[in-house]
């Protein structure tokens, strides 16, 4: 489907780009000729995942922690990084949600989700444009969000809300930096198992029959939304600009994704959150 070398040249920084989602775009990105740096709080699971990708793909792959809640240390990294030379491309993937009763959220579990979903998304993609215009180098943000930003979602408020602002960033970013050189673009996965979120959003207990309700009676592979991340980001996509790109097999024509929560009792609810501080 893809020319060799689509992404040869390209430098490209992936948050939450330790596991799931960030990293199989990580290696897709490498396997098409990019250079990669990922980005997340836990050092270790990043290294370990990097010697994988090198493993894998020969490319060149560098680290760097931080947590990107903190507009400084975003700052900092993104110093680190232009250091040895400008970014082409930053995916926007780092985030946090679980399911909860929203009228029973902390002012602190609110703010669990919003900090890195949205703060840290707006904190880096300001960090880049900032550069990116001074330095007079064009460049692609792609933002990973949610079908919640269409369908709105009970249960996960603040990630809906973190969602849908992001979508506004790239809708207004679009106009305001385009005419600069930088496109901004999303994607919008609907059920694309990991292991992290799963264990947020589908705990025992909750209705399994999520697959089955799909159109196409199935979940998404990784290699599928890493391929239609990989297209936006590159130059054959060059005329996308502030638009999200939906790849969740039809879902959301169908539900929001969240209408079976709606028969929980407060004994389940009670054990989810029960569960949640114990994690």
């Amino acid at each position: 489907m893809f020319e060799t070398g689509l992404l040869r040249g390209k430098r490209i920084l992936v948050t939450g780009g330790g596991s799931g989602l960030g990293a199989a775009m990580g290696r897709r990105f490498l396997a098409l000729g990019a250079e990669l740096v990922i980005c997340g709080r836990k050092f270790d699971r990043l290294e370990t995942t990097a010697a994988e990708m090198r493993a894998q793909s020969g490319g060149k792959v560098t680290t760097i922690a931080c947590d990107i809640r903190d507009g400084a240390a975003v700052e900092s990294m993104m110093d680190a990084i232009w250091r040895e030379a400008p970014l082409d491309i930053l995916v926007n993937n780092a985030a946090a949600t679980f399911i909860a009763q929203s009228e029973r959220l902390s002012f602190r579990a609110a703010d669990a989700i919003l900090a890195p979903t949205l703060h840290g998304a707006m904190y880096c993609t300001l960090a880049a444009g900032k550069r990116w215009i001074d330095g007079r180098h064009g460049g692609v943000v792609l933002s990973i969000l949610s079908t919640s930003t269409i369908t709105g979602r009970a249960f996960t408020v603040p990630s809906a809300m973190a969602k849908s602002a992001l979508l506004a960033m790239t809708k207004s970013l679009a106009v305001e930096w385009g005419p600069k050189g930088i496109r901004t673009v999303a994607i919008a996965p609907g059920p694309f198992p990991t292991a992290g979120a799963s264990g947020q959003l589908r705990p025992e207990g909750r209705d399994d029959g999520w697959t089955a309700r799909n159109p196409l009676g199935r979940t998404g592979d990784h290699s599928e939304l890493a391929d239609l991340a990989s297209f936006l980001v590159s130059d054959r996509a060059g005329y996308i600009n502030g638009e999200m790109v939906v790849i969740d097999g039809g879902a959301h024509l169908r539900s929001s994704g969240a209408e079976d929560l709606l028969g929980w009792t407060d004994a389940q609810w009670a054990d989810q959150r029960a569960a949640r501080s114990r994690g």
